[in-house]
């Protein structure tokens, strides 16, 4: 039977750490990698689910993820903090089917020789009865750039391969960024290509509200 995720962020993420063998609060915990969740923690950078998960779990340290991102750029973490006119936009762009919920956002911004060179978000969420951790990147140009598992607890088998991700690169937040559009399905993880398209749109949309770049929102 499927179980809800704790609508309280620190109480959802606790949970998330507790089935992974901690026994720490997530603060103490998760010192590291912020999330970027449908109900967003406010605990600051945050450590990625290095926990023992299922065999063949996928996981990155926060300097791993980012250097994937961002190799040789200096990174700098910042947050956003939206009223509710900016995310009932955010979930407005995001699509009905995808949920918009927090109204702080932690996100990374990369610099190459004092230019912006993209921005790095963390989202959370549920796949079918286990938590997925994906890093999404968006260049300057407001395209993706990278979709990055970073921690994924259900059975491997089921985890987005590189290559299906590889197809979310270049795409804007439009309706092709969509299953119904021009992202396919994965065949036998229909759950997990869903979840993928998801934080996929919610971290577009809330990249258009914050507008990290400044070149005025989508």
């Amino acid at each position: 039977m499927e179980t809800d995720l704790p609508s309280d962020p620190e109480a959802r993420l606790s949970d998330t750490l507790h089935g992974c063998g901690y026994r720490c609060k997530p603060a103490q915990c998760l010192a590291g990698l912020a999330l970027l969740m449908r109900a967003a923690m406010t605990t600051g950078a945050l450590v990625v689910l290095a926990c023992a998960g299922p065999v063949g779990a996928q996981t990155l340290t926060q300097d791993e993820a980012l250097a994937l991102a961002f190799p040789g750029a200096e990174v700098e973490r910042r947050t956003a903090f939206l009223d509710d006119t900016q995310l009932a936009r955010a979930s407005s762009l995001a699509g009905p089917d995808v949920d918009v919920e927090s109204t702080v956002v932690t996100y990374y911004v990369a610099m190459r020789r004092g230019e912006p060179a993209g921005v790095a978000y963390f989202d959370v969420d549920r796949v079918r009865t286990l938590p997925q951790v994906l890093m999404i990147v968006v260049g300057t140009d407001g395209r993706v750039v990278r979709v990055e598992t970073v921690s994924f607890r259900e059975p491997p088998e089921y985890r987005a391969p590189e290559g299906w991700l590889a197809q979310f690169h270049g795409r804007v937040l439009d309706d092709q960024l969509s299953l119904k559009g021009a992202i396919a399905n994965i065949t036998g993880a229909t759950l997990t290509s869903g979840a993928v398209t998801r934080a996929t749109r919610r971290v577009m949309a809330l990249h258009s509200i914050i507008d990290p770049f400044g070149v005025g929102a989508r």
